[in-house]
């Protein structure tokens, strides 16, 4: 490990103090694939502290789509302990990771994932339906998300009369709208040109300002230099951790 990241100092029962949004101890992912078991992590530890954007990057293979379902509590662990927002997540039922989902994690796809007949106020407000948040409250949680990502002008507008950018900025929006913990981006540039791709990590630089902890995922160099730490997985384990030197102006 290299670089300006902070170590860890952790052990097993530890709670992680208030400023570690993100904490993962020696957590691994075995899959059974017939007679063989894939170890695709290997013990895995990282911390990231609230409003860090960090990359995670790693070739095919690394562990990088592994690890993001991990902190996305869309898989549980083999061994090892996630902590979530104070919370310890590797060891709770699939009704109570549902509920993290929704309340603490925002997530940002490489194919937008919006309904197609929907508005994009309807598609940010899908969050808080399934919460249950009343119809006023949601209607100004959708507008205040679409005015962050500057599409107050086009919340009414359906996906297919939005460009890429906007669908994705949409979807973004809908990360945004349950004040998550933290926003977890999975490839959000890869079905998008340069331009539009600057421009969407150019949204992602604006929220991480105004305070937002931000989680990437790519194997695009370019798009996590806009990160201001990288992590680089290989072989289910951390290569490299290390602050993004900003490039001059």
């Amino acid at each position: 490990m290299t670089g300006a990241a902070p170590a860890l100092d952790f052990r097993t029962g530890d709670t992680p103090t208030p400023d570690v949004i993100i904490l993962t101890h020696k957590l691994t992912r075995d899959y059974q694939l017939g007679s063989e078991v894939v170890h695709a992590l290997r013990g895995v530890d990282i911390q990231i502290r609230r409003n860090e954007f960090t990359a995670i990057m790693g070739p095919s293979g690394s562990g990088k789509s592994t690890l993001m379902n991990l902190l996305g509590c869309l898989d549980t662990p083999t061994s090892g302990e996630y902590w979530l927002n104070s919370q310890k997540v590797s060891e709770l039922t699939d009704d109570e990771l549902a509920h993290i989902r929704n309340k603490e994690i925002g997530f940002v796809f490489q194919t937008f994932n919006l309904l197609p007949r929907a508005t994009a106020l309807h598609n940010v407000e899908l969050p808080l339906i399934y919460g249950g948040v009343p119809a006023k409250k949601r209607l100004e949680r959708a507008k205040w998300a679409l005015e962050k990502v500057g599409l107050a002008d086009r919340m009414h507008h359906r996906p297919n009369e939005l460009s890429g950018g906007q669908r994705q900025r949409v979807a973004i929006a809908r990360a945004l709208v349950n004040d998550p913990s933290i926003v977890l981006a999975d490839e959000p540039t890869g079905n998008l040109d340069s331009v539009t791709s600057e421009e969407i990590m150019l949204v992602m630089e604006t929220l991480h300002d105004a305070g937002q902890t931000i989680v990437l995922i790519t194997h695009e160099t370019h798009v996590a230099r806009h990160a201001t730490r990288q992590i680089h997985l290989l072989d289910g384990l951390v290569e490299q951790d290390f602050a993004t030197p900003k490039e001059p102006a």
